[in-house]
This record gives C-alpha cells, structure tokens and sequence, in this order.
C-alpha cells in the first residue's frame, strides 16, 4: 500500500497533491521550466493557462488540505466517508483525486462514478470538473441523465443521476465497468441513493477491489457510521461563521416579511445577492411576479433588482456567479433567486451574501390507501435548515434570516430530512428490485425500511399491472415493462398499445406527460390571448388527445422552420415552453429506440380516425384503470373511483375550456391539496372500462354508486354477449337438427 502511495505522490503524479505536501526542493525557475512542457496525462496534451488558474481556485477550497488525507484512506481501505458542508468543494474534487487513482493503476478495474441527485448539478459538475482537468466534455468527463447521455468509450469520470445508476445495474448488476463509485448527496435521502446504498453493501463483497466514497453533510454521519460500520471518515471544517437572525413573529405573515426583508437590504446599501427559501413552487411564481412589480419601482440609483426564479425541472437551472464579461461595463445588479427545498443543491454562487428562509415546505407525501399523493404542509427538517445555512459558508459576512423562533427550530423541526423511501410511491422500487432477482426486499439493507403497507399496495399494483407471475416474480410482461424509465402504468400502457395497434401516438402521449408541462407560467394579462392560442390545439376526445395535437404541431413546426429561433418563437407566439417540447421530442426517441431493440410490434400511424381514438383509449385504460373518476352531480364533481375523495377537472384542461364535463374520465395526476385537481384527463365509456380492467381489481373496488353503475354495465355486456352465443350457435342448430332426424 506504501508503494501504491508513493507511485501516487511520484514524479508525474507530484503536482496533484498540495505544494505543502511536495518535499522536493527544486529550483522555482526549474520548476516554471517543466511547468511549461507537463503534460495532462489524461488526454497527453500540454496544459492550458487555464489549467493553472483554476488549479489555485481549487486549492483555496477547504477540501484541499484534506486530499493527502483522502488519497491514503482511499488505497488503504474499500470504504471512505467524507464529510463536509455545502461549498467545500467534495463534489468536484472527491471525483477527479478518484480518477488520478485509477489512473494509477491505468484503470485495470473500470473508471469512476459520481451520482448526483439533480440532474442539474449531474451536468453542471461535469462541466465544471472537466474544466478543471482541462479535457474535454463528452470524453474523458462526461454525464448521464435521464434521456441524456454525455459519454463516450474514452469517459473515464462520469456524473450520473443516482437513478441512472440504478437503472444500470439491471443490465450489469456487479457495475464491473467501475473501479470508485461516489454516492454523493446522500443526505437528499432519495429512493435512488438508498436503494444504492443498499444494493452496493452486497456488490462490495463480491467485488473486493471495488472502492466506494460516500460523500454526505455532518449531520448524517453518525447514522452513516453505524450503516457502515468502521470505515474512516475525512472531516472538512467550514471556513466562516455566520450570522444568523430569528424572526420569530415573522411566520405568520411570512410572504409580507419576505418582501419588506428584500426591500430592506436592497435599501441598506450593502451588496450581495440574496436567496429566499419559499414552501413550494406556486409561492415561487406568486412571489415573482410580486417582487418584480415592486422592484421597478426602485430607485435606479441603487442598482438594479433582477429576480432569478428557480425550479426544479430545468436541467440547467442552476444559480452560478455571474461571468466576467457580464460584470464589465454593467450598473450593480443585486440577484434576488427564489427557491424552495429542492435548491439548496443548485445554489453554487459566492455572490450570496443574505438567505431568507421561512422554515416550512409543501412536501408530497403518498398515501397506499387511496393511491394518491397528499401535499402537506410541514416544517423543514433541523439538517435543511443547516444546509440552507451552509449556502453562506464562503461569505465573510453572511447573513441568515430565519422567519421563525429558535424554540420551533429545538422542537417543532424534526433532526433528519425523511428519506423519500417512506413517503412516496414504491411502484417502480419494487418492479426494479425484481428485476435485479433479489428475493424478497429483506435481502436488501435498507438504511430505512419502506413502509410495509407502501410495499403491499406496490406489489399488489404490480399484480393487476400483470407484471407478476403467480409465484410473485417478474412476469414477461414485467420484465418488458422493467425496460422502459416510465412510472409502470405507463409501460404497460405502451405494451398495450401493440396489441391495439397505436404505438405511435402512446409513445407521444407518454413522451409529453413525463416531460415537463408544454405550456408557459403566464404572465398577469396574458391569460385571455394563451387560452386563445391553445384552444387551436383542443381535441374533443381529451387532454392526451390535445397532447398529441401539441406535439404534431411543434414536429410541423420545427420541419417548416429555418432556424431554432423561429421554433423558439413560434413556442413563444403560442404560449408553449420549447424547452418542455424539446425533452419531450428526446423521450419519444428514446422510447422508440426501446420498442425497436425489442423488436416490439410497431403500427403505421393513424391518428384523427375514431378507431384510432378508441384503440388510444383502450391502451391508456389498459394501464390506468386504477385512475378513474365518475362526475357524480354533473357539475364536475368527479369522485374516485378508488376511494371518496371529490376533485375538479384543471382549469387548463380541454374539458373546463370547453365547458363540456364528460361523466367518466380517466386523469394521469391527482394531489390532495386545497385545490384537488385531476390533471391530463380523457373522456371514457363504462362499457369500454369494464371491458379492460382486471375482474380481481373490480371485485376489490370499495361498494359505491358508481361500482353499482359499472356492475350492471357489466350484467348489460354479459346479457348481450350470451344473447350473441346463443344466436350463434342457433345459425349453426337448423342443420344439425336436420342431421341428426335423418339418422333417426
């Protein structure tokens, strides 16, 4: 192990490690000499300027000192944590200190894996690190997102989404194409990184040479320590204190605090961004346009007030600081970025000198029983109150300001974040963990373990998906379904849609609902002239049918078009996100893709004909039967079919623009929340229903009035299908009759 170290600290190895640590006493100017001709022994090119620039940026980093540290462990053992608070720099620098290590043994066990959370920061840090190592992007560092592949055969340090990784490991479940796997933004707690977490305990004992760095905040350390038992740890202390501010009066009227907290540093003079931490998105949008109607209003002499909203879905929505070029020559902008707990990982600037937060989210949280997410509102967790603090750990002079008291911080905050394993739907968990033929869940060692009710009502879904056999494992139809990266309902909507011969439109209609939303956030005034534009796309069938009219016209338009700025504004003229319809266009290719490689029956398309219409249907129903609501009054009151809880249809959908409320629908999303929408929904017939759904799932139904309609729909199909059996086998009587009198 000395050896491997020493080859490490080496020659041409001596400048990875800090000049504190390099015990050569050569001449400076010999130095400067040998400088000038190194080489990057990554692409055999000599180094850029730029190379040494940012090397001392990433030498001020707090890490930095800890990478002698960092570099022993990691040859000595198989497991390492590190530990360290935001802006310490262990995602950019853990990952490249790895590759320099399986360089060192000239990759004989595979190359590196960082697995990130978001994918915005998956991408952001591969472009980032390979500007750091000076190579470039889609080569020797790449990413891996979802319907995204940044990679090629020479990528030897990949950042990948966690659930990419997953997804690989049922194809190569040992992962033998890596020696270092780093599981970073383990304190997120997603389904993704726990299953990792897990799975990865077996795949380290049966690959002994495989390392595994776990990266994660201090405050899950000591759980860490325990899951993992005795394996070093690489602490890295902050560099600044920071001020923090309670507000205890301020919750109650926490969006006027917010706004009179903004103003009030923008008047004080004092520079520096600010971040504000919101409960969820809507508050997001409402905030926005609020603060961006005020701040016009400003003393120009101030500088300008430029408002950054930042969503989870955008995959390059990332706060940064801002480039050189755009400073020169510019008034003083000060950025306001309004966020909620999906953004403590996209804040990456060390312009931010204030953080306002109001300590409580809108979280989304399953409930097994009736099949449908609650949207609760909570406080955050006491270790995202950290990490929000932590945004400031670069600021000399960072301020905090907390719009609660210190006594609901002790005792109203729960210590730990929930892992998402315990809240939300295991569907796709538990099809993914069959898919990996682990026996039982048992025989994964969950940090948390799932909620046993969560993990019934999955694999009973599972089973009226006819994704399992009688046994309980995989059925063909399963395992066909394990290979798309869609919610299993939709998968077996696209099986479906083979066998009624409409591929072409399922794969649009799931392309669109899992891309973000094709329409615009409007802005106050624009509602009127949106409705208008959309109402061209309507289709009376329903909102997957409008879908697929929105999608066709966006291919129409980017065929007609020169250039990708007339399709931008041609999405812009129609009030349409392009971006959306973009993600959109590379999921339905990469759908396709897998329906081709499993030589799945692939139909013409014949879209607008009313057999066509119905066989869409059929497909949607046979793999949302579990998502239909019943207008009960006829005023669009749509009670579930599943369970009592009443929705409306969404203002956007065809049926409110219209005014025209079908009795029977089928929805592809529904929350509990103030407003109880159904979203994306299509008119159906209770005769078509009873004809697709699952006799086992319609005896479980709960007694109802609409399961007393549907029953005798089911008696009425019933009758007239024995009546055309009979009548058939009376065609066939005379004849026989006639036979058997002659043989008499």
């Amino acid at each position: 192990m000395e050896g491997e170290l020493e080859r490490l600290n080496s020659s041409s190895e001596k400048r990875y490690f800090p000049e504190s640590l390099d015990s050569s006493d050569g001449d400076e100017e010999g130095s400067l000499a040998c400088e000038d001709l190194e080489l990057n022994p990554f692409d055999g090119l000599p180094y850029s300027s730029r190379y040494y620039k940012l090397l001392k940026e990433r030498e001020d980093l707090p890490i930095w000192k800890e990478k002698y540290s960092f570099m022993e462990n990691l040859l000595q053992n198989q497991i390492v944590i590190v530990s360290g608070d935001a802006k310490c720099g262990k995602s950019s620098q853990v990952p490249q200190w790895c590759a320099e290590y399986c360089l060192s043994i000239h990759y004989q066990h595979g190359g590196v894996v960082c697995t990130q959370v978001h994918k915005q920061t998956a991408v952001q840090l591969a472009l980032r690190v390979a500007d750091e190592m000076d190579v470039n992007i889609g080569h020797e560092v790449g990413y891996v997102i979802p319907f995204e592949n940044c990679c090629s055969s020479e990528t030897i340090l990949r950042y990948c989404t966690d659930d990419m990784l997953q997804r690989e490991m049922m194809s190569n479940p040992f992962l033998g194409s890596y020696g270092v796997i780093i599981l970073d933004d383990i304190h997120e707690r997603s389904i993704a990184t726990d299953v990792l977490l897990g799975l990865l305990k077996d795949v380290l004992l049966a690959r002994p040479e495989l390392k595994l760095i776990v990266n994660s905040s201090p405050h899950l350390i000591s759980k860490l320590s325990s899951y993992y038992g005795n394996v070093p740890l690489i602490e890295v202390k902050n560099k600044h204190p920071v001020e923090v501010v309670y507000l205890s009066g301020a919750q109650k009227e926490s969006f006027e605090s917010i706004l009179r907290l903004i103003f009030e540093i923008h008047h004080s003079g004092e520079k520096g961004d600010i971040v504000v931490f919101l409960a969820c998105e809507q508050d997001i949008e409402k905030a926005y346009e609020i603060v961006c109607q005020e701040g016009s209003n400003l003393n120009p002499d101030l500088g300008e007030l430029v408002v950054v909203p930042l969503y989870p879905k955008e995959k390059c929505a990332l706060f940064k600081p801002p480039d050189e070029t755009e400073k020169r020559g510019q008034v003083y902008q000060r950025r306001v970025v309004l966020t909620a707990s999906f953004g403590e990982s996209l804040i990456w600037s060390n312009t931010v000198k204030f953080v306002i937060d109001v300590g409580v989210e809108r979280r989304k949280v399953y409930n097994p029983r009736i099949r449908a997410n609650s949207l609760v509102m909570q406080p955050i967790s006491q270790s995202q109150a950290e990490t929000r603090k932590q945004i400031l750990a670069s600021s000399s002079s960072g301020k905090l300001f907390c719009l609660y008291s210190e006594e609901f911080a002790s005792k109203d905050m729960r210590p730990f974040k929930p892992a998402e394993m315990q809240e939300a739907n295991l569907t796709s968990l538990v099809l993914f963990m069959k898919r990996v033929d682990i026996a039982g869940l048992g025989h994964c060692d969950f940090m948390n373990r799932p909620a046993p009710e969560s993990l019934m009502q999955a694999l009973e879904d599972l089973d009226y998906l006819a994704a399992l056999d009688n046994d309980g494992n995989l059925s063909e139809f399963g395992i066909i379904m394990s290979e798309f990266p869609l919610d299993p309902q939709l998968s077996k909507s696209i099986l479906a849609s083979c066998e009624f011969d409409c591929v072409d439109e399922m794969l649009t209609v799931a392309a669109m609902v899992t891309a973000p939303s094709c329409f615009s956030h409007l802005p106050r005034g624009a509602e009127e002239a949106a409705l208008t534009c959309w109402k061209t796309f309507l289709h009376p069938e329903g909102d997957h049918f409008t879908l697929i009219n929105i999608y066709k016209a966006y291919q129409d338009a980017t065929l007609n078009s020169t250039s990708e700025h007339c399709v931008e504004k041609w999405c812009h003229d129609y009030f349409l996100n392009c971006s959306a319809l973009r993600m959109a266009d590379v999921i339905r290719a990469e759908l396709l893709e897998i329906i081709r490689r499993i030589e799945l029956p692939y139909a013409e398309p014949a879209f607008g004909s009313k057999e066509n219409s119905v066989n869409i249907k059929k497909a949607l129903l046979s793999g949302h039967f579990m998502q239909i609501a019943r207008d009960v009054d006829g005023s669009g009151n749509y009670l579930m079919l599943t369970h009592k809880q009443v929705a409306q249809l969404h203002p956007l959908s065809t049926y409110s623009i219209t005014k025209k409320m079908p009795e029977w629908v089928l929805f592809h999303k529904f929350s509990i929340s103030e407003n109880n929408y159904i979203r994306i929904t299509s008119e159906i017939s209770p005769e078509l229903f009873m004809q697709l759904v699952p006799q086992y799932y319609f005896s479980n139904l709960p007694p109802s009035e609409s399961k007393e309609i549907l029953q005798q729909v089911m008696d009425h199909l019933s009758t007239i299908s024995a009546m055309k059996k009979e009548q058939k086998m009376c065609e066939q009587c005379p004849e026989t009759t006639e036979q058997r009198c002659t043989i008499q």
